[in-house]
């Protein structure tokens, strides 16, 4: 008898980045390591907040990355690395429900090679 693993819950993380060039460069390279199994790229966001004491407004980017709970800290640490802001925006919450096929889907894109086989269990 095989003991199956606990899924991994599903997370959205969002970021803004400031051009599509480095959008498309980080959401290519959060893929290609198996940190996101989708990135989803969204120009036209006006974004309107404080810095430095200052109104801003800017044109952005936004990625919408989705990704496992267990691998969000490992796209943390990547995104914080890749990002050209000083302060790079990181809001993540964790799915509670959608296709289920899909979500699996999410899991194994961001599967390391072991993980990928315990669930296939």
């Amino acid at each position: 008898m095989t003991r199956s693993t606990p899924k991994s819950p599903i997370v959205l993380a969002w970021t803004s980045c400031p051009d599509q060039a480095g959008a498309q460069a980080i959401a290519a390279t959060l893929v290609g390591e198996r940190l996101a199994a989708c990135v989803n790229r969204i120009g036209g966001v006006s974004s309107t907040y404080f810095w430095d004491g200052r109104l801003q407004e800017d044109a952005e980017v936004l990625l919408v990355m989705k990704t496992t709970a267990a691998r969000l800290p490992d796209l943390k640490a990547r995104l914080l690395t890749l990002h050209p802001y000083e302060l790079p925006e990181l809001i993540a919450v964790e799915v509670v429900g959608g296709n289920e096929s899909y979500l699996d889907w999410v899991r194994q894109g961001v599967a390391l090679p072991n993980e990928a086989l315990a669930n296939e269990d």
